[in-house]
């Protein structure tokens, strides 16, 4: 049961198709409306359960990334360093 009122201006044109499509499905305005409404809020709905969803795996994957905890404090000051020598030691160079 519809007991709430709410009101606002549209344009002429933007009536006079509401009011065509009303005709054409043999309903009220006001039903027209209400589907438009509805049919808004539920593709809106699934628009912020998507965002959701990447909220969601953001978090997840930032627990993954991120500094690599290890022992050597001087770890970024030798990374080329470091790199080379595994580099060489796997090619057997």
């Amino acid at each position: 049961m519809k007991t709430e009122v709410y009101t606002w201006r549209v344009s002429a044109d933007l009536k006079t198709s509401l009011e065509r499509e009303a005709r054409s499905r043999k309903v009220p305005v006001s039903t027209i409306l209400d589907l438009a409404a509805r049919e808004w809020l539920k593709a809106s709905t699934e628009e912020n359960d998507g965002e959701a969803e990447q909220q969601r795996l953001h978090r997840a994957a930032s627990s993954c990334l991120g500094m690599i905890a290890g022992g050597d404090p001087s770890r970024s000051e030798n990374v080329r360093r470091t790199v080379r020598s595994r580099l060489e030691r796997n090619r057997g160079r």
